[in-house]
C-alpha cells in the first residue's frame, strides 16, 4: 500500500454506498454534483495515465473539457473507471525503475513538461485527493455520510 493506513480513506470505501441518485443530487451553492466530480477525476486520472505510457494525447484546450458532462446515468461507469484507473496508477508506482522515466513526449504545458512518471502519478494523486475531499463534503451534505463501512465523521 502506498498511502499509511487510516491517513487517507481508500476512494473506493469513500464512493461505497453512494446511488447515482446522490451522486447526481446538485447541492445548492456548489459548483458540482459528485457524478460531476468523478467524471472530472477519471478524465485527468485518464489522460496522465495515457501520457504515462507514451501516448501523445494532447492537453485539454480549456478548462471545460476537463469537466466531461456525466449525469445519474453514467454513475456506475465512472465510479468503476476512476477506480480501474487507479489500480493502474499504483501498479506503475509499485514499478521502481518506471517512476523515474520521464514522460515522452513531454506535456505540452511548461509546468508539467519536466514530469517523470513519478511526479505523474504524484500529480494524479494530490489531484484526487483535493477533489475526493470535495464529495465527502457533498456526502456530508446530503445526509449520505458517512459510507456503509463507516468512518471518522469529522
Amino acid at each position: 500500500m502506498l498511502l499509511a493506513p487510516f491517513a487517507y480513506m481508500p476512494p473506493g470505501k469513500l464512493l461505497d454506498g453512494l446511488t447515482a441518485a446522490q451522486a447526481a443530487r446538485r447541492v445548492p451553492g456548489a459548483p458540482h454534483t459528485i457524478v460531476e466530480i468523478v467524471a472530472h477525476l477519471v478524465f485527468w486520472q485518464n489522460w496522465f495515465l495515457e501520457r504515462t505510457t507514451g501516448r501523445p494525447v494532447p492537453m485539454a484546450s480549456n478548462a471545460t473539457q476537463g469537466w466531461p458532462a456525466a449525469d445519474e446515468l453514467a454513475w456506475d461507469g465512472l465510479r468503476a473507471d476512476f477506480l480501474n484507473g487507479l489500480e493502474r496508477a499504483v501498479a506503475m508506482a509499485e514499478t521502481p525503475q518506471a517512476l523515474s522515466a520521464r514522460v515522452e513526449p513531454a506535456i505540452e504545458f511548461p509546468p508539467l513538461a519536466e514530469y517523470t512518471v513519478r511526479a505523474a502519478i504524484t500529480h494524479v494523486a494530490m489531484h484526487n485527493a483535493h477533489h475526493l475531499g470535495q464529495v465527502v463534503t457533498l456526502r456530508q451534505m446530503i445526509g449520505a455520510w458517512p459510507p456503509p463501512e463507516g468512518s471518522w465523521t469529522w
